[in-house]
């Protein structure tokens, strides 16, 4: 077996957030659902940039936030995402690299016939501190196998796999060519469903990964799981869950979360909150602490109560990418790391 390199290795869209704070009148007006994550154009994406107020750019993406935040508590990390080669990919690139991230993956250059922009996801947060997400994908969409690099995956403890990365088909490719690499040198292999949209986009193909053993961690939420299952009552869709996967966490939101194994379901309350200001990251952070626990060998409840800490954290501001030193704040509240 290769020696490990890296705890998680993260597979995901490389995307820059445009944060701003909005009001429900504006997503009446702009004729949004709230709380939902929709897929635009490039033409979408400047049209509904002009109407926006004050912006924040942050580097984000679902599996990019959960890798830097997995690094910011001293956990060794790695990340694929494509990016073009302008000035949000150069930005991307240093953020990520900044935190303690390895990443390498060849940008998108302009002069290339497929060029596309790097990705940007429109993030509106009204006051309740929910989010409406806009996104345009962008470059993210040109991740292929030749993306994978089979060194960086074989000295990886988990490899990260972002729902929201199934819809390209040759981002499908490199999925399971990571996987299958993975596998090869007895690697675990994880994947989050990302979104209750993404999840009715590709149930069959999620199930499939999941009972044909492409992977053997599922991360989701309880409208995910009760998406996937197609059920209104969560304890039958957990219970499905555990039938078509080794292990996975479910979070519950204000009820905090559960992990369901072949052993039997553990349920851990939430982390208390200061305050809800914006619940962009939630889940990613989640994941960040429970791949640190898991790949460090804390029990599974655990995993799930450091998951929890780092959720209630990033909901307390803007963005998805923390502004504490969480390496610091878990250390605070008794966690050995």
């Amino acid at each position: 077996m290769t020696d490990t390199r890296f705890d998680v290795l993260g597979i995901g869209n490389a995307i820059v957030d445009v944060i701003s704070r909005t009001t429900d009148d504006f997503l009446v007006r702009e004729g949004l659902v709230k709380g939902s994550m929709r897929l635009i154009d490039a033409e979408e994406a400047e049209r509904l940039y002009e109407h926006m107020g004050p912006t924040k750019e942050v580097s984000g993406g679902s599996a990019g936030n959960t890798i830097a935040a997995l690094a910011g508590l001293g956990g060794k990390a790695a990340y694929f995402g494509k990016v073009s080669d302008d000035h949000l990919g150069k930005a991307f690139a240093h953020d990520i690299r900044a935190v303690g991230v390895h990443f390498e993956t060849a940008p998108l250059m302009r002069i290339a016939p497929d060029h596309a922009p790097t990705a940007r996801s429109m993030i509106l947060v009204t006051p309740d501190g929910e989010r409406t997400m806009n996104t345009f994908l962008g470059a993210c969409t040109h991740l292929t196998p030749a993306d994978i690099d089979v060194e960086t995956v074989a000295a990886s403890k988990i490899v990260y796999l972002e729902g929201y990365l199934w819809d390209p088909p040759a981002a499908k490719e490199a999925f399971r060519e990571a996987s299958r690499i993975a596998h090869a040198h007895d690697r675990r292999v994880a994947l989050t469903l990302s979104d209750s949209f993404c999840v009715e986009r590709w149930r069959p193909e999620f199930l499939e990964l999941m009972r044909g053993g492409f992977v053997d961690v599922v991360f989701a939420n309880q409208a995910e799981v009760k998406a996937l299952y197609e059920t209104a009552d969560i304890d039958a869709g957990v219970a499905a869950l555990r039938a078509d996967v080794g292990l996975a966490a479910v979070t519950l939101s204000e009820e905090g979360s559960l992990v369901a194994s072949r052993d039997g379901v553990v349920r851990v309350a939430a982390a208390p909150a200061a305050a809800v200001v914006d619940t962009t990251g939630a889940g990613d952070l989640y994941a960040a602490g429970f791949l640190y626990g898991l790949t460090h060998g804390f029990d599974h409840a655990t995993c799930a109560e450091l998951g929890g800490l780092l959720a209630a954290e990033i909901i307390g501001h803007i963005g998805a990418r923390s502004q504490s030193d969480l390496a610091d704040l878990v250390r605070q509240a008794g966690f050995p790391v």
